[in-house]
């Protein structure tokens, strides 16, 4: 592709792509609440629709043999999603509440997740090893999100974990249901989630091509284009929806949709892709990628437990270690 041709196609792939996943977002909630989700589980899928640009984007980049473009869309987007879901939106909302248990129940699955994807990049676990790893924590947290209320009592656990587990997910459940209210779905939302979820493919697919097409042209290192330009792009719906809700004082569903989005990122588009195709080898700015997303969440995690939630100052500090991030890649690469 030409210059002018590279930069239309993604210019057009990146508007279409992130309008129209505001369409399969709103569409599956409904079709989720028809099927009688529960609150946290809408907000699962409330996540994985939203992140679907940059699921695609990467899963297009690997399967082109970009393996350095796809890991970093998926790790920076993870990166940015904190430094604007819940940095920025700590500064616009001047603070975000949030309930302890909330942060420790996301936050301990959250952190898991990104371990794994650490020794997934720097090349300790296979691809396939991280994928099985990431499932064991992930597919335990869905189910008792989904059904805590009929299975924690069956479980065996001392009462006071059941109790607290239950009272972790009712907090996470209080804020999701005021901020995810969506009308019950009919067989025409569920049609038009499938068309949406099309074009954004198709979108996506166009917007990172044009993208690496870029690069290559003016000599962009791969893990720039993806780990800070795709990144940056396909992560935009998830941040405005997340300052919105911190702006309403949903604060338990900010976290929420931050943690879950980044934990779903690197399942669907780094790890499942990459149990098939592969993962780049180890390299210096994957693993400073890698390894900030491991640190970011860890930071952001402590902050809001030792203040009950993020306030301006602290929305202030994870911003400037995002700032840092995009400075240390620049001059690294």
């Amino acid at each position: 592709m030409t210059v002018g041709l590279s930069f239309f196609t993604f210019v057009v792939g990146a508007v279409v792509s992130l309008a129209t996943s505001w369409v399969l977002v709103s569409r599956l909630e409904r079709v989720g609440e028809r099927l009688g989700l529960s609150e946290a589980l809408l907000g699962m899928v409330a996540a994985v629709a939203a992140d679907a640009p940059e699921i695609t984007a990467s899963i297009t980049a690997l399967a082109h043999h970009q393996a350095t473009i796809g890991a970093g869309v998926v790790l920076g987007s993870n990166v940015f999603n904190l430094a604007a879901l819940l940095g920025l939106g700590a500064v616009v909302a001047g603070r975000i509440s949030l309930h302890r248990k909330v942060v420790v129940l996301s936050g301990t699955v959250a952190m898991l997740v990104a371990v794994t994807c650490l020794f997934s990049v720097g090349g300790q676990l296979s691809a396939g090893m991280g994928l099985a790893v990431v499932l064991v924590i992930l597919v335990p947290y869905v189910v008792l999100l989904g059904a805590h209320r009929s299975i924690l009592g069956r479980l065996g656990l001392a009462k006071k974990w059941t109790a607290w587990l239950s009272a972790a997910i009712v907090e996470e459940e209080s804020e999701l249901e005021e901020a995810i209210h969506p009308r019950r779905g009919t067989g025409g939302d569920a049609l038009m989630a499938v068309g949406a979820l099309l074009v954004v493919i198709a979108a996506s697919v166009a917007m990172e091509r044009g993208a690496a097409s870029l690069g290559v042209h003016f000599a962009i290192p791969e893990i720039i284009v993806g780990g800070l330009v795709l990144a940056a792009v396909t992560s935009l719906p998830n941040s405005v929806s997340a300052i919105y809700l911190a702006r309403r004082g949903r604060g338990a569903a900010a976290l929420s949709t931050a943690l879950n989005s980044n934990s779903l990122n690197v399942t669907a588009g780094l790890l499942i892709p990459a149990a098939i195709i592969g993962l780049a080898k180890p390299s210096g700015s994957g693993l400073l990628v890698a390894g900030w997303y491991v640190g970011l969440t860890a930071l952001t995690l402590v902050l809001a437990y030792a203040g009950h939630g993020l306030r301006r100052a602290s929305g202030g500090l994870i911003i400037a270690a995002y700032a840092l991030f995009v400075a240390l890649l620049l001059i690294t690469t």
